[in-house]
C-alpha cells in the first residue's frame, strides 16, 4: 500500500513538473515573439530615419549644385565680359594705329608735294642764276677789258689755288679720320663683300666610279689575259679597281685630269661596246681632246663670270686646269672665282681699281694648276707663269704676296690676300677629316661645359659657332656677358682653328600657363 502511494506521489510530481515545463516553454515562446515584434518596430524606425536623412542629403546636394552652377555661370559671364572688353581695346588700338598711319601717309604726300614744288622753284632759280651769270660775265668783260677766256683762266687759277689749300686740309682730316675708323671700315667692307658673294665647294676625292650596265662588262674590260685593263692603265696612268662592287668600276689616281680622261674613255668604250687595245687608244685620245676642251671652256667661263678680260689663251687653259684641282676639299677654280668677286667688291667699297683686284684674285692661285709638274711653292710658280704671259707687276705682286711671302706693293694686293683668307676660312669652305672634325666639336663643347651655370651646349656651323644655354637662376645678364668673354679667351688659348668661332650665350626664363 505504501509503495502504491509513493508511486502516485511520484507520478503526481512528474505531472506537475511536466506542466511547469510546458508553461515555461509557452512563456518563453511568447517572450521571443514579443522581442521579434520589438526588433521589427526598431528596424522599421531605423529605415524611416535613414530614408529621411537620404532625402535631406538629396535636397542639400541639389541646392549646392544649383549654387555652383550659378557661380560658374557668373564667372563665365565675367570672363566673356573681360574678353569683350579686351577685344574692344584691341579694336580701339587698331583704329588708332590706322589713324596714325593715315596721318603719316597724308604727311608723306604733303612732303612729296612740297618737294615737287621746291624742285620746280629750284629749276626757276637755276635759270635765273644762269641768266645772272651770263650778265655778270658780260659786265666783267666790259669792266676788266678781258675776254671771256682770259677771265675764265684767271678765275680758274685763283679757284685752283683755293681748292688746293682746302683739299690739303681735307686730305689731312680724312687721313686722321681714316686712321681712327680703319678697323671699323675694314670690318664693314668684309661683311658687305661676304654677304654679297657666295660660292659652292666640293669635297676632295682621289677616286671616280664608272657605272656598268651589267657585271659581264667587267670581264670585257679586263679582256683576254688582262690586255684591255693593262692598255687602259698604261695609256691613262690610272689604276682600275674591279672588285665585288656590283655593276661598278673604280678609277684611282691622284691626278684628277688623268682620272677624268680615263672616266670619259671608259664610259665611251662601255657605250660603244667594242673594247680592244686599238679601240681603247682611239677613245683615250678622244677623251683627252674632250678634257682639253672642257678645261679651256672652264677657263673662259671663269673669265666671263668674273669680268676679267685680255688674258692670254695659254693662261686661260692653265686657269681651266684648276677645275680639277682641290685644296682641303675646296675646288681651286671656284675658290679663285670667289676670291675675284670678293676682291672686286672690297675694291669697289674702298674706291680702288676693281678690275685689277678681280684680275689678281682670279690668278692668285694659278700656280696650283702646275705645282705638281714644277718645283717650288705655288706662289712662286704662279708669279713665273704670270710673268711669262706678260701680266702686270701689280698682278704678279698680288700672286706673290697673298700668303705673306713678300711685302705687298699696292693696296689691291692686300685686298687679294684678305679675300683669299675670307674665302678659305668661311664656314663650309674646306673639309677636314671626320676624326679631327668630331674632336674639335667635342673639345669645343667640353670647354663650354666646364664653366659653372652652363646647362647645355651646342656646336653648330661645322664648329664655327657655339651656342651655350645657361641656367637663368645661376647667371644673370651681366654674368652672361662675362661668361662670353671668359669662354672666348678659353677657346683662343686651348684650340687651333681657321677663321673665327662665334660664341652665343642664351639666357631665358619661361613662364607657361594655359587659358581655359
Amino acid at each position: 500500500m505504501i509503495d502504491f502511494s509513493v508511486l502516485i506521489i511520484i507520478l503526481t510530481c512528474i505531472i506537475v513538473i511536466g506542466i511547469i515545463g510546458l508553461v515555461y516553454i509557452l512563456a518563453k515562446q511568447k517572450a521571443g515573439k514579443l522581442r521579434v515584434a520589438v526588433a521589427e518596430a526598431e528596424a522599421k524606425h531605423i529605415l524611416e530615419s535613414a530614408q529621411k536623412d537620404a532625402d535631406d542629403l538629396k535636397r542639400n546636394a541639389a541646392i549646392e549644385a544649383k549654387d555652383e552652377a550659378y557661380q560658374i555661370r557668373n564667372e563665365a559671364e565675367q570672363e566673356a565680359k573681360e574678353r569683350r572688353h579686351e577685344a574692344s581695346m584691341v579694336e580701339k588700338r587698331l583704329a588708332q594705329k590706322e589713324d596714325v598711319l593715315e596721318r603719316k601717309v597724308q604727311s608723306l604726300e604733303a612732303k612729296e608735294e612740297n618737294l615737287l614744288e621746291r624742285e620746280e622753284k629750284l629749276e626757276v632759280d637755276k635759270k635765273t642764276l644762269e641768266n645772272a651769270k651770263r650778265e655778270q660775265e658780260i659786265a666783267l668783260e666790259r669792266i676788266a677789258s678781258l675776254t671771256a677766256e682770259e677771265a675764265r683762266a684767271e678765275l680758274l687759277k685763283k679757284t685752283e689755288e683755293e681748292m688746293r689749300h682746302e683739299l690739303a686740309i681735307m686730305v689731312k682730316e680724312m687721313e686722321q679720320e681714316a686712321k681712327e675708323n680703319a678697323e671699323k671700315e675694314a670690318r664693314e667692307v668684309l661683311s658687305v663683300a661676304i654677304q654679297r658673294c657666295a660660292a659652292d665647294h666640293v669635297a676632295e676625292t682621289t677616286v671616280s666610279v664608272v657605272n656598268l650596265p651589267n657585271d659581264e662588262m667587267k670581264g670585257r674590260i679586263i679582256g683576254r689575259e688582262g690586255r684591255n685593263i693593262r692598255t687602259i692603265e698604261s695609256l691613262t696612268g690610272v689604276d682600275l679597281i674591279i672588285d665585288d662592287t656590283p655593276e661598278a668600276v673604280i678609277l684611282s689616281c691622284f691626278d684628277p685630269i688623268r682620272r677624268e680622261v680615263a672616266k670619259l674613255a671608259l664610259e665611251k668604250l662601255i657605250s660603244d661596246g667594242r673594247i680592244h687595245p686599238a679601240r681603247i687608244e682611239e677613245m683615250v685620245a678622244k677623251a683627252k681632246r674632250e678634257v682639253d676642251n672642257i678645261i679651256r671652256e672652264a677657263g673662259e667661263q671663269a673669265t666671263f663670270e668674273t669680268g676679267v678680260h685680255g688674258i692670254a689663251p695659254e693662261l686661260i687653259k692653265i686657269l681651266g686646269r684648276m677645275k680639277y684641282r682641290t685644296s682641303y676639299g675646296q675646288n681651286v677654280l671656284k675658290h679663285s672665282i670667289e676670291v675675284s668677286h670678293l676682291a672686286g667688291l672690297m675694291a669697289a667699297e674702298l674706291g680702288l681699281d676693281v678690275k685689277l683686284a678681280k684680275r689678281g684674285g682670279l690668278l692668285h692661285d694659278i700656280g696650283k694648276a702646275i705645282d705638281h709638274e714644277t718645283e717650288g711653292s705655288h706662289t712662286t710658280i704662279g708669279a713665273e707663269v704670270a710673268k711669262k704671259y706678260r701680266e702686270s707687276s701689280a698682278v704678279i705682286n698680288a700672286i706673290l704676296s697673298h700668303h705673306g711671302d713678300v711685302e705687298p706693293s699696292c693696296v689691291e694686293s692686300v685686298i687679294v690676300a684678305a679675300a683669299d683668307a675670307v674665302s678659305a676660312a668661311r664656314p663650309g669652305a674646306r673639309r677636314e677629316t671626320l676624326e679631327s672634325y668630331l674632336k674639335r666639336l667635342t673639345q669645343l663643347e667640353e670647354i663650354a661645359n666646364s664653366f659653372e651655370g652652363v646647362e647645355k651646349t651646342f656646336a653648330v656651323q661645322a664648329g664655327r659657332e657655339i651656342r651655350v644655354i645657361v641656367k637663368p637662376e645661376s647667371i644673370d645678364d651681366i654674368a652672361a656677358v662675362q661668361l662670353s668673354r671668359d669662354l672666348t679667351k678659353e677657346i683662343e688659348s686651348q684650340m687651333e682653328y681657321p677663321g673665327q668661332i662665334k660664341v652665343v650665350i642664351i639666357r631665358e626664363t619661361r613662364v607657361i600657363d594655359y587659358a581655359k
